[in-house]
């Protein structure tokens, strides 16, 4: 199936398209570049710059993947960087496997499920209390993950790899709108921790668009991280100053913001293990879709989602209709992850199940075809062998809407999709002194308030070595056993959604894969509205799918004055041996697309 037809794209189609597509000339700051030789498509041209730039110098996809990995850890420090965690899926050409890493946040031993309780009020702390403490650090694993990668896919040592991402700290970046807006949705909590002030806020104000922003706290860091290597961060000097600023957050004391301190011990840092788990798969119309197993729910939640749609016809002939099944299909998958996934290690995801072709055809038979249903709807039960059977819904979820996502592909054909995150646009807030870098909020992701007493404990509440559930959804598409496509985006829990819609525009719409990123977003993700992007809140779809029943509402403003899901990267391989690299061409500021000819 290489080689993808490209169907006529319908009127309604082609007038959604909000933005032209770029030419793919491969410069700095372009979305879309074509070449044989190898290409990185990241949010950001310095990250894509250095990425090509190991590519250029012999390395993998791995190598490259993790250089610019590093290096958004510089430019997109309120999204990424070593005090995070994330999901790494990999393609092997050589062997034709598919593997992935799971790089996720790990609650400290200490917690328990009512840790997120508020023991003076017997209630769930407040969302936004919770996000700025030290109670939502969890161990970070991005480190471990860069190094777990190299080591079994690349050909560069730490140090190497990091040591492009080290110049760009000391030399610095060119701030532009959205780092300034980034900062600025941050800057009263940033005020409350002084070493964060000191870093984002130089001379105590906002930075200014055109001038350069360094770090040299996050120079010296990768400087020392390459040399020693990964057990500084998790069992050496660094562990104990990760440590102790999660336990006891150095705040500002003419702050008004009440910081709660963590649980985190340097026992719990030494503790961490990046984890090599089984992709999930599933059969999509011909092409094979692999995705991150739990604790992510981003792989089982898009293929099951998928799986449903595989019940129905979708043609771009009838967009409206193939649209209005996307959203249902994703209504009755949200359904089911909420009610089932969390850390298999904790807790048994019936994963097989859930991604059935039976299960599918259980939840499809839900679906109205000119109907929408009324959110929101119970979850599935993967057990029962009754037609529609159904279950007790789920809890909602808290996930931040920031992360940031990156493709890469060498000239042997191995293949990266890499989502990683700090989860909330600016992490915690709470950043190491002296170190430059955020730490993470990623514990915000369990389930905050317990059941009464004599329930049983929901799939994601939290626990002592646990990982929250994650929407992160890195994907690779294979067609005949080689490599076709491979996307992911940030978003929070919009990042399933995104990354549907995406397949659903390429596969199924005909749009081609540039075209699939740029068309506007609606994200349905059981709720009672249907969150979307204006560019298609004013469009002719919007009226007809209101006639399904559909209601919609703005997407929020994360990000800039602009309403948007998600960001986009993506790579696509094509019939004469080239690949095409695509990035957002405006979400986010637009991102960048690089590529090599052999």
């Amino acid at each position: 199936m290489r080689g993808l037809a490209v169907l006529a794209v319908t009127p309604v189609l082609a007038g959604l398209l909000s933005t032209s597509v770029a030419s793919a000339d491969g410069s700095s700051g372009d979305p879309i570049a074509v070449g044989s030789g190898g290409g990185v498509a990241t949010v950001d041209a310095d990250a894509t710059r250095i990425g090509l730039e190991v590519l250029a110098a012999g390395g993998t996809a791995a190598d490259a993947a993790v250089a610019a990995a590093a290096a958004l850890g510089v430019t997109e420090p309120y999204s990424a960087g070593i005090g995070g965690g994330g999901f790494f899926v990999h393609y092997d050409a050589e062997t034709g496997e598919v593997s992935t890493l799971d790089g996720r946040e790990t609650a400290p031993a200490a917690m328990e499920p009512d840790s997120f309780v508020d023991p003076a009020t017997g209630e769930a702390l407040e969302f936004d209390r919770a996000v700025t403490s030290g109670l939502s650090v969890g161990v970070p694993g991005t480190p471990a993950t860069w190094t777990a990668a190299l080591e079994r896919w690349g050909t560069l040592d730490l140090g190497e790899a990091l040591a492009p991402a080290e110049q760009l700290a000391r030399e610095g970046f060119a701030v532009d709108e959205e780092f300034r807006g980034q900062t600025q949705i941050n800057e009263e909590r940033f005020r409350a921790f002084p070493a964060t002030a000191d870093l984002f806020l130089p001379d105590g104000a906002l930075p200014e668009v055109g001038s350069v922003f360094t770090n040299p706290d996050l120079a010296d860091t990768y400087a020392e991280l390459g040399h020693q290597g990964v057990d500084w961060l998790y069992e050496g000097e660094l562990a104990g100053e990760i440590a102790a600023t999660a336990a006891d957050p150095p705040v500002d004391p003419a702050a008004t913001i009440p910081v709660a301190p963590g649980l985190m011990t340097t026992d719990d840092l030494a503790a961490y293990e990046v984890v090599e788990r089984e992709p999930t798969h599933v059969d999509y119309r011909g092409v094979d879709v692999y995705g991150m197993g739990p604790p992510s729910s981003g792989g089982s939640t898009v293929g099951e989602a998928l799986n449903i749609l595989e019940q129905f016809e979708l043609s771009a002939k009838d967009p409206v209709q193939a649209l209005h099944l996307y959203l249902e299909a994703s209504r009755f998958a949200y359904a089911d992850r909420n009610r089932y996934l969390g850390d298999p290690d904790f807790v048994d995801v019936p994963l097989e199940a859930l991604l059935s072709d039976e299960f599918a055809a259980q939840r499809a038979c839900l679906i109205d075809p000119d109907k929408a249903a009324v959110s929101p709807v119970p979850a599935g039960d993967p057990a029962a062998d009754d037609v529609c059977a159904t279950a007790p819904s789920g809890g909602a979820d808290h996930e931040g809407p920031s992360t940031t996502h990156l493709v890469a592909a060498d000239r042997w054909g191995d293949v990266v999709s890499y989502t990683l995150t700090i989860e909330q646009t600016g992490g915690s807030g709470i950043t190491v002194p002296g170190r430059g870098f955020l730490l993470n909020n990623e514990l915000t992701d369990f389930d905050f308030t317990p059941p009464p007493p004599g329930e049983p404990l929901p799939a994601n509440a939290p626990a002592g070595g646990k990982r929250p559930r994650s929407s992160m959804a890195p994907t690779i598409v294979l067609a005949d056993g080689e490599p076709l496509l491979a996307l992911g985006s940030p978003g929070g829990s919009t990042i399933i959604t995104t990354v549907l819609q995406v397949l659903v525009n390429r596969l199924d719409l005909g749009l081609s894969l540039p075209e699939a990123v740029a068309a506007p977003r609606m994200s349905q993700r059981n709720t009672e509205d249907t969150i979307a992007e204006p560019a298609f809140l004013d469009s002719e779809l919007r009226t007809a799918l209101e006639g399904y029943g559909h209601s919609f509402v703005p997407a929020p403003s994360t990000f800039g004055p602009q309403p948007e899901i998600g960001a986009v990267a993506a790579l696509e391989f094509l019939d004469d041996g080239r690949v095409a690299y695509v990035a957002e061409p405006e979400r986010r500021g637009g991102g960048s697309a690089m590529a090599l000819d052999k």
